[in-house]
């Protein structure tokens, strides 16, 4: 029996070893792997910190005739007598693979080896970094490309404060230019995460017990206590090396199209590889090269493919996607810097091939885009992004699955001889087994194929969102965990635990702060505030209709000078106070809600603002009182908590100056009555309201927008915007005018009775946490020091208002961390 030997059991050697058994079973193969941990999915690795397990990341399968020898790291190999030797033995081969990945890069930085600083590559990595993390607040990632955003996201799973220092002018360098790089940046800053790219670390000491790096920058240092190192990899060829395989300028093992290096009988694959002088970084590759070479010792003559480097993660909740060509003759892009949207289409000189692209923000035509490179562009970006129609239909020859090298041919089939979900697909095909980026394409060709798709919330909870608000309705449930313990699995997630809280606070089940509620709720609901870049928060109390009197006004401003906030009329009639601090919020509300101020949910998926203009209060043009009518609205609306959030406008006549139309219900004066307009946005995509309802009295039209609302609350999927919603509906808008207006389905007075029931129990977020002295305990910068102010917030003051340290162009800002050295702009 002939002898095979493979040297590393990573994601694409364990590949390779399922290959083989399917091929060829004849050979009789040993592994020597490393670490003490069979195959694990690398790509994935960051979910060890979301409460996924070693053994759920675990790629181990029992192989016939594979013996795979765990902790026993190969130390020579010996070409002339085909021999492996590890501390534990000897080990003949007739055929070699070196499947041994890469290692942790780590910049010549003197102090790099210091007790608190990590590498972000194995599982052991992670499992020392968690444990030095505990009690700690503060951590420092370098490195701002793939790797680097996911070492930033475990340490904020963690519970750290996040610097990321980049040596690269942009995040993500390699994937984005710079305007997609830019936009990512403001996601990542929005966390409440720092990022200071064009930097890199010269040195770090220790202190006290803590770290300090030394950068590259004159009077820039970073005092933390954790640093982990994801600037990146390079191959493990040592072991090549030193048997005297060729290697390639700039490392990895020299290989030829069928994988063989300069011996023969040695071949080399994955990240290892230097396929033509070029070592890929990515999977897909990798599990190409691992069919490459099974197809050979199998007798083939298979040869690399090639590889496709498109990428689509979710970094830090922010998606972004590269495919295909980077630059080209022609690029078409969009920039949206208020939704945080940017993409870009890389286009042949006659605009009609597609050859690449890149999206940041909103990631949802990546598959299609993908699988469309080197053929007719499928629309425009205006369509892509927003939904509408596209060109035609993937050919079969379409690669949906990059990584596994999957045709919407061999799906389609796949689909046909009975796999009816995602999970028979993943089996069948393997396709979305490994990044998993094409998910959402599988889901679209089973619709394709006929098959109903599943529109499950997530893993945890089988139910669409409607159902499971049913659910609650229907059982007074009022508890996430009395929700998932009765219909779910599983102790959630950051998809289904949002939604669920959304559902509760909608059905008013109390307080969104009351018990464990508090901690199902984002970023900005956690604090009833939006997290602005630096980590200060803003404050929008509720004017409804814009109308507020002169005393009002007056404490805005006092409360604004006392806290020294940055002050801002927004485009929905409010005013804006940014700047404050987590501590402060408390004292600021107090004051406002003294003065008869209430919450504005700003922070909140929830109703927003009713806009309104002067009415015929004041403009000569006017036919109805849309004033009033517009605080009537807020005020019966304000606090109903929904999939996404809400806005609307009263224009009080035909010349449409509060721009109703744009709104996700907008009311516009007749000389008859009110106009009612339904599912419009603005946005990206922005899309006019279409009319529901004609010259309706005022009673008929606040029935209709109550029940529309409800209909909306009790149906929608997850941040489901009206618009979309409305289009979804199988019917359109007559089925809607059907169900609200004409009650076809019977349900109007439930729905009459769910508006009524939060009418009656709307009580204000910001009164609710000021008289609790339990809930006032969050309000603080350190849970250890509750009366310490968070030193890392700075200012500096333009045009007579302050701004965060660093944020135009007239500041440069000496320290974007945890001060080392204090800046002199600093407040």
């Amino acid at each position: 029996m002939s002898k095979l030997v493979v040297i590393g059991d990573g994601m694409v050697g364990r590949r390779f070893l399922e290959a083989v058994a399917q091929r060829d079973p004849s050979w009789d193969v040993t592994v020597l792997c490393e670490e003490p941990r069979p195959a694990y999915d690398r790509v994935r690795l960051s979910a060890f910190f979301d409460g996924v397990s070693a053994e759920e990341l675990s790629l181990a399968s029992d192989l016939d005739g594979v013996e795979v020898r765990l902790g026993e790291a190969a130390t020579e190999v010996d070409r002339e007598s085909k021999v492996v030797r590890s501390a534990a033995g000897e080990y003949p081969y007739d055929k070699l693979v070196f499947a041994t990945g890469s290692y942790a890069f780590v910049p010549p930085v003197e102090g790099a080896d210091l007790p608190g600083v990590f590498v972000y590559r194995t599982i052991e990595d992670l499992e020392g970094i968690k444990a030095h993390a505990e009690g700690r607040r503060h951590g420092t990632v370098i490195g701002g490309g793939l790797l680097g955003l996911e070492a930033a996201n475990a340490l904020k799973l963690l519970g750290l404060d996040v610097q990321i220092v980049e040596f690269a002018p942009w995040l993500m360098a390699r994937q984005l230019d710079e305007a997609g790089g830019g936009v990512l940046k403001q996601h990542i800053e929005r966390l409440g995460i720092g990022v200071d790219c064009g930097t890199g670390g010269t040195r770090i000491s220790s202190f006290a017990g803590r770290l300090r790096m030394d950068t590259n920058r004159e009077g820039v240092a970073y005092d933390t206590d954790l640093i982990v190192f994801a600037a990146g990899v390079r191959p493990r060829d040592q072991l090549a090396r030193d048997c005297g395989i060729e290697v390639g300028e700039r490392g990895g093992i020299v290989t030829d199209a069928s994988c063989a290096t300069s011996d023969p009988d040695v071949y080399a694959i994955g990240e290892v590889a230097a396929m033509e002088g070029v070592c890929y970084g990515l999977v897909a590759p990798g599990y190409a090269m691992a069919e490459t070479v099974a197809d050979r010792l199998a007798g083939g003559e298979a040869t690399f493919p090639g590889a496709d480097m498109s990428t689509k993660l979710k970094l830090l909740g922010v998606d972004v996607a590269q495919f295909g060509a980077f630059d080209g003759p022609l690029a078409t892009t969009y920039l949206d810097p208020a939704n945080g949207t940017y993409a870009k289409l890389v286009l042949s000189d006659d605009a009609q091939t597609l050859l690449g692209g890149m999206l940041v923000g909103d990631a949802e035509p990546y598959p299609l885009l993908r699988a469309s490179v080197g053929g007719k562009v499928p629309g425009t970006l205006a369509d892509l992004l927003g939904g509408g129609e596209v060109q035609g239909s993937l050919p079969d020859g379409a690669q949906v699955c990059s990584c596994n090298a999957v045709t919407k041919g061999e799906i389609m089939g796949a689909i046909r001889e009975g796999c009816h979900d995602v999970a028979d697909l993943k089996s069948c095909t393997k396709a979305g087994t490994s990044c998993g980026s094409c998910v959402p394409m599988l889901k679209q060709l089973l619709a394709e194929g006929g098959v109903e798709v599943s529109k499950a919330v997530c893993e945890h909870f089988a139910q669409s969102r409607a159902e499971l608000f049913d659910i609650v309705k229907v059982t007074g449930i009022t508890t996430f965990s009395e929700l998932i313990a009765r219909h779910g699995a599983g102790s959630g997630c950051d998809l289904c635990k949002p939604a669920v809280a959304s559902i509760l606070a909608s059905l008013s089940n109390g307080h969104i702060l009351d018990g464990e509620q508090a901690a199902l709720q984002d970023t900005n609901d956690h604090f009833l505030a939006n997290m602005q870049r630096n980590g200060t928060y803003s404050v929008v109390p509720r004017i409804p209709g814009g109308e507020i009197t002169p005393d009002k006004l007056i404490v805005i401003g006092e409360v604004a000078k006392e806290f020294d906030l940055y002050t801002k009329i927004t485009g929905g009639q409010r005013i804006d106070m940014f700047g404050a601090r987590v501590e402060d919020l408390p004292k600021i509300w107090r004051k406002l809600v003294d003065a008869g101020f209430e919450s504005g949910h700003a922070y909140g998926k929830a109703l927003r603002t009713v806009k309104s203009c002067v009415g015929t209060d004041w403009c000569r043009y006017g036919v109805q009182d849309s004033v009033k009518m517009a605080i009537d609205l807020e005020l019966r609306y304000r606090g109903l908590r929904s999939p996404h959030k809400l806005k609307s406008a009263v224009s009080g006549c035909a010349r449409e100056c509060a721009e109703a139309r744009s709104k996700d219900f907008g009311v516009i004066a007749t000389e008859h009555g009110w106009n009612l307009y339904v599912g419009g946005n603005g946005g990206f995509t922005p899309r006019h309201a279409d009319l529901l309802l004609s010259d309706v009295d005022t009673e008929t039209l606040v029935r209709t927008i109550d029940r529309f609302l409800m209909f909306y609350i009790s149906t929608a999927d997850r941040l489901q915007r009206t618009s979309k919603w409305v289009e979804a509906l199988d019917g359109g808008l007559g089925y809607l005018r059907g169900v609200i207006v004409d009650d076809r389905l019977g349900i109007c007075a439930d729905l009459d009775a769910m508006m009524a029931k939060h009418v009656e129990h709307y009580a204000d977020e910001w009164k609710g946490v000021i008289d609790d002295p339990e809930k006032l305990q969050r309000f603080v910068s350190f849970v250890n020091a509750p009366e310490t102010p968070d030193p890392t917030i700075e200012f500096e003051e333009v045009r007579g208002q302050k701004f965060p340290a660093g944020s135009t162009e007239r500041s440069r800002p000496v320290l974007l961390g945890t001060p080392a050295i204090r800046s002199s702009q600093g407040k």
